[in-house]
């Protein structure tokens, strides 16, 4: 019997997979396929955020964070920079501190 996942995976999905007896078939993706994949990847656990709380929150959190990483290395990019970015947006644009909702703006 075969599950078929057609997804990325962590690096170490195989070995795992492996070790319970399993046959993985995997390959190496393109830079372009890397790209969509991070990028459904991404998708994938914004739903889990969503669905998550407590602890298991903290950690799909963490699967983002992860995700955030390898899609800013290929934009040449580190998460240091990506994190010093927001800081300065936060700066200059503030926050979400104060919960504010825009429910709209008049125009004169």
């Amino acid at each position: 019997m075969e599950q078929i996942y057609n997804k990325l995976v962590r690096d170490k999905i195989p070995e795992i997979i492996k070790s319970n007896g399993e046959e993985p078939i995997t390959r190496v993706l393109t830079d372009e396929e890397y790209k969509v994949e991070l990028e459904k990847k991404l998708n994938e656990e914004y739903q889990e955020v969503l669905n998550a709380t407590g602890k298991d929150r903290i950690e799909e959190l963490a699967d983002m964070l992860e995700i955030i990483n390898f899609l800013a290395k290929l934009e040449n990019a580190t998460l240091d920079e990506v994190i010093a970015i927001a800081n300065v947006k936060s700066l200059k644009r503030g926050a979400f501190n104060d919960k504010i909702f825009l429910e709209k703006v008049l125009r004169k």
